[in-house]
């Protein structure tokens, strides 16, 4: 339990120091968004087994405070990172990380999943730390969404909790005519699929 003299020590940002795709990283975080004291399990897996080239432009679904789409962005130089979020607070943070670490390939909008992307065939990799308690219907649309917005050769890269694997599987399977299990850890899958030329 807290009292009243926690709280403004509670309202000051914390600081995360990383190394994720290769790239030392400091970040911003606050109580309330998702894994505020360190790098999440599901990332760090997703960090691990992700290929990025120079000229991407990649889209992080879900960005939080950044640690995804920068790595990606300190990877993709020539490209560009698309980073949105449904929180305000999220995207805040996630700007603001990227002015903190020099990082000017990437940019943070607010968009519940695909709503404010409005982009067609643009992207060559969708990037998603999915949330444990995203609904099935919303899974679906996210799928539909993503291979329109990925060009053609373009991949999808989601982390989810183990329990969804089997739904993430039938579903890109489903959406993209494939699917491709990167790693299976103690707790979360990495999956991946791409959209036919």
């Amino acid at each position: 339990m807290f009292i009243r003299s926690d709280i403004p020590k509670l309202k000051q940002d914390l600081t995360i120091q990383t190394h994720l795709l290769g790239h030392d990283l400091t970040l911003k975080t606050r109580w309330g968004v998702f894994s505020p004291r360190s790098i999440d399990d599901g990332t760090l897996l997703l960090m691990k087994y992700l290929k990025v080239s120079e000229a991407d432009k990649c889209l992080d679904l879900g960005c939080g405070y950044g640690p995804i789409g920068l790595a990606v962005a300190k990877s993709c130089l020539k490209g560009e990172v698309h980073m949105v979020d449904k929180d305000f607070v999220a995207v805040e943070l996630s700007n603001a990380n990227a002015k903190l670490n020099n990082i000017n390939n990437a940019k943070a909008y607010l968009s519940d999943a695909f709503l404010s992307v409005n982009k067609t065939e643009y992207f060559d990799q969708v990037i998603s730390n999915v949330p444990a308690k995203v609904g099935r219907e919303q899974l679906s649309i996210i799928l539909y969404d993503a291979f329109d917005a990925l060009k053609p050769g373009g991949k999808i890269t989601f982390v989810t909790i183990n329990g969804l694997r089997h739904f993430i599987k039938d579903n890109f399977k489903s959406v993209f005519g494939n699917y491709k299990k990167l790693k299976q850890g103690q707790k979360y899958t990495l999956h991946q699929a791409i959209k036919s030329e």
